[in-house]
């Protein structure tokens, strides 16, 4: 079963819904806002997706930017980097895509074509 973690008002997340309901793909849809994820949750979705930390923070987000986050980033734990994304779901890159195999961050249609087909 995939899970699908979006944030509703975000045109991306509502891009990759339509996407994914034009294609008759089952999800079970969680918002970010309402469920952040937590810190283990995205510890073992990090560790599943073998990409680098820095692609779960929403990088244009105004939180990401009023936080400085460009700059504190690099050097702090990953630990750390984890539990604050685990504090506030408008720090994640969204849409999320989890999956028993894999993990998307994100939306490049092309990138869930490949994954879903």
């Amino acid at each position: 079963m995939l899970n699908f973690i979006c944030y509703k008002k975000c045109s991306t997340c509502q891009k990759a819904q339509k996407f994914l309901d034009e294609n008759a793909i089952s999800y079970t849809l969680r918002d970010i806002k309402e469920d952040n994820p937590s810190f283990d949750e995205l510890k073992g979705w990090y560790e599943k997706s073998g990409l680098p930390l820095k692609r779960f923070f929403n990088t244009s987000g105004l939180l990401y930017k009023s936080l400085g986050l460009k700059d504190k980033l690099p050097l702090m734990s990953e630990e750390k980097q984890l539990r604050l994304l685990s504090t506030d779901g408008m720090l994640v890159k969204r849409p999320l895509l989890i999956c028993d195999d894999f993990v998307l961050t994100g939306f490049k249609e092309s990138e869930w074509t490949e994954k879903l087909k």
